[in-house]
């Protein structure tokens, strides 16, 4: 390995890279050869097998694989991009596991679910609440929950690393009885014309980020909100920690909510899949 166990700040990189004349990308499996200023980690690590989970590139242009220990019991919470269960090695550093790349392997459909907003602002909290509410469910494969809390930057990067719809968690005011649940699905292309901004959690903004990020290219994104009792202003004093009540009996309903929206969304994703096939299929009969 390169010394490396994190890649730190990260640029979203191509899908694939070539190894030992193999193409390897998410999916694809590797036995782990690490060489160079090997560590004793490195050397308890050489010759086991890992699922590649991510192709990744740092600011100074060097390709990462990120992948995940084939017999590590947490090998959940590394595909979640958890510390502890990801490790970086350059291309290098792996043998490639079969000759197909990943990408010819139908994958489930992969969906993000984002709690955002600040624990220590009131009712700013509701985002955060129902992920760490749905970390205690029982979710469909591909689905990924997890508190972005005001980490802008790091919700920008997940949404253009692959999945193919996201529901951002979050209080939102619309004018409703507090409490009050509604889906929406933003204009991305109107948050494209948005500043963006790097290190704060303004949803549209942070749709702007990613778009920039991903050169134009997004997946489907709802909104689950919440109305609000009370929400912080410029001008007015920060909320006290803590969800209002109206809002933490609305916690609840709103898992149950986003279960609900994730399997439209699944269903909707497994029907383009198939209708895509069907679509492949008939051309190649034509041809």
């Amino acid at each position: 390995m390169t010394g490396q166990r994190t890649c730190g700040e990260r640029r979203p990189a191509g899908r694939t890279v070539t190894v030992g004349g193999a193409e390897v990308g998410r999916g694809s499996r590797v036995r782990l050869r690490p060489h160079g200023h090997a560590d004793i980690l490195d050397l308890a690590l050489t010759g086991r097998t890992a699922e590649v989970v991510g192709v990744e590139e740092d600011y100074e242009g060097r390709l990462h694989l990120a992948v995940v220990l084939d017999d590590d019991p947490g090998r959940d919470l590394g595909a979640a991009g958890k510390i502890g269960h990801r490790f970086f090695f350059s291309p290098e550093e792996v043998e490639a596991l079969g000759a197909e790349p990943a990408e010819v392997v139908p994958a489930a459909p992969r969906v993000l679910v984002a709690g955002i907003g600040n624990i220590f602002l009131g009712d700013d909290a509701f985002g955060p609440e129902v992920a760490a509410a749905l970390l205690r469910r029982r979710l469909p494969d591909g689905v990924r929950v997890a508190d972005f809390g005001i980490r802008g930057m790091d919700l920008a990067y997940a949404l253009v690393d692959g999945c193919d719809a996201a529901v951002l968690v979050d209080a939102a005011p619309r004018g409703s009885a507090p409490g009050s649940l509604h889906v929406i699905e933003p204009d991305l292309d109107a948050a494209a014309d948005a500043a963006p901004e790097a290190h704060a959690m303004d949803p549209v903004r942070v749709l702007a980020l990613a778009h920039r990020l991903g050169d134009g290219r997004l997946p489907r994104v709802l909104v689950v909100g919440c109305e609000p009792s009370h929400r912080p202003t410029e001008e007015g004093p920060d909320p006290d920690p803590g969800l209002s009540p109206a809002v933490r009996a609305a916690v609840e309903p709103a898992v149950s909510l986003v279960e609900r929206v994730v399997d439209d969304l699944l269903a909707e994703l497994r029907r383009r899949e198939r209708t895509a096939q069907l679509v492949a299929a008939q051309e190649g009969e034509v041809l």
